[in-house]
């Protein structure tokens, strides 16, 4: 994908605070990132923000960092400083944003289509040239049930328009098939190309690979038969391989799982008191929660390092080679 039209290819990602970043391709292999900006000159992180919240005094929606300034303590974001204190609070979010650079319309143009945590996909046009891109304002595509969209645009069924395919944070993807035309897409309902995946998590993971969840995709020809095949990525967790192990050992990993749920259930509690609905008020009572909870947070992670996982994350790539058939079906 070269975005800024020098004829180098460049790389283009979103981020959980939201932003999205720009590598850009250079002789020498790839720039620093930049994050990209709209026609008015502010970053773009649809959704993203400063807000009051009633459970931290202030959320910040994007890339911000935490800092002390003569004495005080403040939010760093876009060139903002945010003050804040110890009884109020403050927080950074996210909206996981996904980004895919694709010409929409068909004017030459690179445009990009964003995906976010709730499940709504975006366009943003560029209204500028083909090595001047100028991003104008958002407009919302289509929304998907399970969250974390994550867009794709190819012509699936073929018939030489852009169509739009979502992967989905339940592990689904669905595919929108343009009915519009070339210049003026429009999408028609969408149809299920994978269901919502059935794998389970925590320890009652499987030992072997299954398909997750927050499904990313990908459209090519894998096998050269004419025929796009999907690639999906994902997210899951599997059964580590089983290890023998002396009696000894058992018994201490037994001693450490039943600290480590004790300390799991003080972590809960103290949570509430530090940074929940049951954060008091007075200052010192807030320092205290927090410094309680500082300590269990410390001894929960001791703990985890000495316990066997009873899963392990992964994330896998899988390919779905196309039959032939109906368009709207991955088989």
């Amino acid at each position: 994908m070269d975005l800024d039209g020098d004829g180098r290819l460049d790389i283009l990602s979103g981020s959980w605070p939201g932003e999205l970043f720009l590598f850009r391709g250079s002789k020498s292999g790839f720039l620093p990132p930049e994050m990209i900006k709209d026609k008015t000159g502010e970053f773009i992180n649809i959704g993203g923000g400063v807000r009051k919240d009633s459970q931290f005094g202030v959320l910040v929606t994007g890339n911000a960092t935490f800092e002390e300034k003569n004495g005080k303590k403040i939010l760093k974001y876009h060139g903002k400083e945010i003050e804040y204190d110890d009884v109020k609070g403050a927080a950074t979010t996210g909206t996981a944003s996904t980004v895919h650079a694709f010409d929409w319309n068909g004017d030459g143009k690179l445009d990009l289509l964003i995906g976010d945590i709730g499940g709504n996909v975006y366009l943003i046009l560029n209204e500028g040239t083909k090595t001047n891109y100028v991003f104008g304002k958002e407009t919302k595509l289509v929304s998907i049930q399970g969250g974390d969209a994550g867009p794709f645009v190819c012509d699936w069924d073929g018939d030489g328009k852009p169509d739009l395919l979502v992967g989905s944070g339940d592990g689904s993807v669905m595919f929108y098939r343009n009915i519009g035309t070339r210049t003026e897409p429009k999408l028609d309902k969408p149809a299920t190309l994978l269901p919502p995946s059935p794998v389970e998590f925590g320890k009652d993971a499987s030992a072997e690979p299954k398909r997750g969840i927050r499904s990313k995709i990908w459209a090519a020809d894998w096998n050269g038969d004419g025929r796009l095949d999907l690639l999906v990525g994902d997210f899951t967790t599997q059964k580590p391989a089983p290890r023998n192990i002396s009696d000894e050992e058992k018994a201490q990993h037994e001693k450490n799982k039943k600290e480590l749920e004790e300390v799991r259930n003080s972590y809960s509690k103290l949570y509430q008191k530090a940074y929940g609905q049951e954060k008091p008020t007075e200052k010192e009572a807030q320092k205290k929660a927090r410094s309680e909870f500082t300590t269990v947070s410390k001894r929960m992670t001791e703990l985890y390092k000495k316990v066997p996982p009873e899963y392990e994350n992964h994330g896998w790539v899988w390919l779905y080679l196309r039959k032939p058939g109906p368009p709207a079906a991955a088989n």
